[in-house]
């Protein structure tokens, strides 16, 4: 179908896939309090006390999470030659970060907040419906031999263009389950490969994410013994994600950054679906309320939350519809059509969307390799691009004056969230760099 998108000073460039800046009129700093969405603030809470009951389980099985007792945590970054050389040097840029999940233990990516705590979850709860997990019982137990031939049993499936499936496969092969993985012809061949070393099923489709998916969803409801980790409807993943927000807050703290109305915090975060970045989003308006302002950012080809939010429809809308072909070098955000049950929830909590081009991806991917020595998949740069967009875009500025905030900027914070790219092999990084030397 066509869709015709609405009026909006976005639009042409959204069509033309140029990058630009789309403001979400529909953005309430407070719609956190919306009581008809489908979760609720406490369900945070609720995760934060899962991950942290399954943390013992965690060290076990990953000897690297021992320095944070089985958390999986990773580092705020400060900006600095990368800062001089993006640009945002000037005051008016408060101060810049980046959440660099880009180097998360045991996976990599963003995807280990989401994957490895659906993955384990499930474990726990199996275990105690199954009788081999009593009231009491130390969690490490579910490590143990027996426990990982019972769950042997089982197989985790997902649908992913690769992180997802990543996270999820590593998690499922550490306890003992059997693993598929169902990717896009989007997925890096590394991706594939990694999957395969570790013993899980890889299932290739010639179609894109969307396909993907409801391909793995199809195969899961015909046999019990699968459990399906649905990356477009899953509130553990959802929620895994929105934890995150904690550990900012006591990164903020430590370096005593103050979150207030005269220190607004911006967050920028890469989507693909949208559950990882809508997660992170729901986690910082729970923790900082109105004063934070999230932003997700997609590829041009592939803007898929940008127009269906844009596009106001209650069905959703895909690229596809809007005529841009959902093809980019972010492989991770190659998804024409956004998750309905993210899109829900985002609604009127995102504050808007902006949409990079794949040669500045490479481009800032060698910056930031050369400045500060981070290193990033293409996907995993695009959140750099916010702070520009924030400040220097007629709507950025429009938006701040809206928020009134535009006098506080030079007390801002900019947190560039880096979702992934410590996984990729030093082969395809040099191809990366290679490839941005030559643009």
């Amino acid at each position: 179908m066509t869709i015709h998108l609405p009026d909006d000073p976005a639009r042409s460039d959204v069509l033309a896939a140029h990058p630009t800046l789309w403001v979400n009129s529909a953005y309430r700093p407070g719609a956190i309090e919306d009581e008809t969405l489908p979760i609720r603030p406490e369900m945070v809470d609720e995760a934060q006390a899962n991950w942290k009951r399954l943390a013992p389980l965690l060290e076990t099985c990953f000897p690297e999470l021992e320095a944070t007792g089985g958390a999986i945590r990773s580092d705020l970054v400060e900006l600095q030659a990368l800062r001089e050389v993006l640009g945002y040097a000037a005051p008016e840029f408060g101060r810049v970060f980046i959440k660099a999940d880009s180097a998360l233990p045991v996976a990599g990516s963003i995807k280990a907040r989401g994957g490895v705590y659906e993955v384990f979850l499930f474990a726990e709860q199996l275990a105690r419906k199954e009788g081999l997990l009593n009231p009491g019982d130390d969690i490490r137990r579910l490590a143990e031999a027996d426990a990982k031939a019972f769950f042997s049993r089982y197989t985790i499936a997902v649908g992913s263009t690769g992180n997802l499936g990543l996270s999820v496969g590593i998690a499922a092969r550490a306890l003992g389950f059997k693993a598929t993985v169902h990717m896009s012809s989007d997925a890096k061949a590394w991706k594939v490969e990694r999957l395969t070393k570790l013993g899980v099923e890889v299932v290739q489709h010639e179609a894109d994410y969307t396909i993907a998916v409801e391909n793995a969803r199809i195969v899961a409801e015909r046999d019990p013994t699968i459990y399906f980790v649905d990356d477009e409807q899953s509130q553990h993943l959802f929620l895994g994600y929105s934890v995150a927000a904690y550990e900012l807050a006591e990164q903020l703290k430590a370096r005593g950054i103050v979150v207030d109305a005269d220190h607004p915090l911006f967050l920028y975060l890469p989507c693909g679906i949208g559950g990882a970045p809508g997660g992170a989003t729901y986690g910082a308006k729970k923790v900082f309320g109105n004063h934070v302002h999230c932003f997700f950012v997609e590829p041009v080809q592939s803007p898929c939350a940008l127009v269906h939010l844009m596009s106001g429809s209650q069905e959703l809308v895909s690229v596809y519809d809007v005529g841009l072909t959902n093809k980019t070098e972010a492989d991770g955000m190659a998804v024409a059509r956004m998750s309905a049950f993210v899109a829900t929830v985002m609604r009127n909590m995102l504050a808007g969307v902006f949409t990079v081009a794949d040669e500045d991806l490479l481009r800032w991917l060698l910056l930031a390799h050369e400045t500060q020595d981070i290193r990033l998949e293409p996907s995993a740069t695009a959140s750099l691009a916010g702070p520009q967009f924030l400040v220097k875009h007629p709507q950025g500025r429009a938006f701040c004056e809206n928020q009134g905030i535009q006098s506080y900027l030079t007390q801002a914070t900019h947190i560039a969230w880096t979702t992934g790219g410590s996984f990729v092999p030093q082969e395809q990084f040099d191809a990366f760099l290679k490839q941005a030397a030559a643009l």
